[in-house]
């Protein structure tokens, strides 16, 4: 039975949106390299291996599983992982953000201090 590597490149185009990853990200996540991410994103009709499917699901927060049965023409699951990875991703991105302010408010503060 012929693989649906559209509705792979579907599947990880979208989740790769929902994360915020780049193809560099992914690509280094994942370990497997941007030239067949790229095709893997286009959709291009090539055999890929279990493992690389593997690889890029893992680094997408899913089961090992989930591209190779996207390909295989079972659904994408929705499960609570996807969800809470999502979570996780949203909070960590706060945490940065919090981070990011107060490093910025400390290094005024050791200006002011310098400058007296």
């Amino acid at each position: 039975m012929a693989k649906d590597w559209q509705a792979v490149a579907d599947a990880i185009n979208t989740r790769m949106e929902q994360l915020g990853f780049s193809q560099k990200e992914l690509s280094q996540r994942s370990k497997v390299s941007p030239a067949t991410l790229r095709l893997m994103q286009q959709g291009a009709d090539a055999s890929r291996s279990a493992t690389t499917l593997a690889a890029v699901s893992t680094a997408l927060g899913w089961q090992a599983d989930q591209l190779e049965n996207v390909a295989a023409g079972r659904p994408l699951s929705d499960g609570d992982e996807s969800v809470s990875l999502r979570d996780e991703v949203e909070a960590l991105r706060s945490d940065v953000a919090k981070l990011r302010t107060g490093l910025e408010d400390l290094a005024a503060r050791v200006d002011r201090l310098s400058k007296k």
